[in-house]
């Protein structure tokens, strides 16, 4: 469960986004709001980026006070991912992979299944979008996180490897009872993600729908 307590979110003193007191309960979410709701703001306040009034908890670790402890427990893959251009997608991926506590060799698979062999010991300044997109959510998906913050995963991804990234999100949820957040302006295949419920952003404000 994701608890959000006396949120709140500025930017030079314009309130972007308010959320008195909310549990959403363990699942698959899409999260829908127009440009400039605060859907990537409460996204990357979750993944403990940025900074905020009030607290927000995982199953009973709270991130002010369990910091570490939190961001283990959570994964995110922003929208338009920038990394390191000196680093190579296999150092990249072995960074995250000490830092989130993955098993030994739990990366293989995700690399495959992504297509991105041929060129995962590449420098990531050579990455295209659509690269560097599939590389986010190879971390995303690292370690034994129980939330999983995906901010529009749709943008620059390929039909095929969508079909992966549903399927991911499938087995995650049933398997290992992980809970995704999905943030996203283009239609999701609700056919494809068992379950998916909906969580508005409007008026700074959230709205749980289910």
């Amino acid at each position: 469960m994701l608890h959000i307590s006396q949120f709140e979110k500025s930017y030079f003193g314009h309130l972007v986004l308010k959320i008195d007191n909310i549990k959403i309960p363990d699942g698959i979410f899409w999260i829908k709001g127009s440009n400039g709701s605060g859907k990537s703001t409460l996204l990357k306040s979750i993944a403990g980026i940025l900074a905020f009034k009030g607290d927000i908890a995982i199953h009973n670790v709270y991130l002010k006070n369990h910091g570490v402890k939190f961001r283990k427990l959570v994964n995110f893959a922003e929208a338009e991912p920038i990394f390191p251009e000196f680093l190579t997608g296999t150092e990249m991926i072995g960074l995250f992979a000490k830092a989130k506590g993955a098993t030994v060799g739990q990366e293989n698979e995700l690399i495959a299944d992504m297509g991105m062999k041929a060129y995962i010991q590449n420098p990531l300044g050579s990455y295209s979008s659509g690269m560097l997109k599939k590389l986010s959510l190879v971390l995303a998906f690292l370690g034994q996180p129980k939330l999983i913050l995906l901010d529009e995963p749709l943008n620059t991804i390929d039909v095929e490897s969508l079909n992966v990234l549903y399927h991911w999100i499938e087995e995650k949820h049933l398997r290992e009872k992980v809970s995704f957040l999905l943030s996203s302006h283009q239609p999701l295949d609700e056919t494809k993600l068992s379950g998916i419920k909906q969580i508005d952003i409007k008026d700074q404000r959230l709205t749980l729908n289910f």
